[in-house]
């Protein structure tokens, strides 16, 4: 479950962490006729395609590994209270021992 959410929240944040790029690259265009009035740094189109899925790879795989660790030590302290979610650690501390005997 908790690849499920790191997955989908690594998803959507390097999604939106490509508008990071748009606040400080931009390309020429007729907007800022071709470059003369644009404010921001200027960068061929190439050059702004690979920053944009750059950025969206390493920020959405850092929100991933984050999400994934926290939401495992989250679930792994809360579960064990439950009576009807012990089932779902058991098998993962009983992996665990078999590893440490190895």
């Amino acid at each position: 479950m908790n690849n499920y959410i790191g997955n989908f929240l690594g998803f959507i944040v390097g999604s939106l962490s490509s508008r990071l790029v748009a606040n400080y690259f931009t390309t020429r265009s007729i907007r800022n006729l071709w470059g003369l009035t644009a404010h921001k740094t200027i960068v061929t189109k190439h050059t702004y395609t690979t920053l944009e899925w750059s950025v969206s790879i390493l920020v959405g795989f850092i929100v991933f590994e984050l999400v994934s660790k926290w939401l495992q030590k989250l679930v792994a302290s809360l579960l064990p209270k439950y009576k009807l979610t012990r089932w779902m650690v058991q098998p993962q501390a009983e992996a665990e021992k078999e590893a440490m005997e190895q």
